[in-house]
């Protein structure tokens, strides 16, 4: 067994530097999604329009990522959006608290942003965010501001004398 090590070496060794490699990529990966096994609790928030929100999708406080979107549901009596949240542990949340969908900008993705309220009793798991606010739809927004752009009528001019 020795001598077949011997005569090997070179490629033992690039074997153990590519599992080397892959260790360290693993654990880079797993620490930049968050997948580090931290303990989190789920809520739950029902949105009147919940676009851009899909599974995997950020949930922060304070602009800071605390937890993910886990699960999304059509309510079929309400027909509302039932989104189920995945929040770290570390994160209390008074019961007064407010979720609203929201993006990053024109260009980029929504995320759901949790607004801390004020009640000294906290949300457990399984409890149901009440205050919500529904994506807000950016791109009928600049279409109804375009399309109102030319729809006032300008100022008529009065005649020449008829100020006097």
């Amino acid at each position: 067994m020795p001598q077949i090590l011997k005569d090997h070496l070179v490629e033992a060794l690039t074997g153990l530097a590519v599992i080397a490699v892959a260790a360290w990529f693993l654990a880079f990966a797993l620490d930049r999604t968050g997948s580090t096994g931290t303990s989190s609790y789920e809520l739950a928030a029902r949105f009147p329009n919940a676009a851009g929100i899909s599974v995997g999708s950020d949930v922060r406080v304070s602009g800071m990522k605390v937890g993910s979107v886990t699960a999304q549901r059509l309510d079929p009596a309400t027909y509302q959006a039932v989104v189920t949240l995945s929040v770290d542990s570390a994160v209390k949340l008074p019961l007064d608290s407010s979720a609203a969908i929201t993006s990053e900008g024109l260009l980029g993705g929504s995320f759901i942003a949790l607004v801390p309220g004020g009640d000294p009793d906290m949300l457990a798991a399984g409890d149901e965010i009440t205050d919500t606010q529904g994506a807000t739809d950016l791109m009928g927004l600049i279409g109804s501001v375009i399309n109102r752009s030319g729809a006032e009528e300008p100022a008529k001019a009065e005649p020449a004398g008829a100020a006097e």
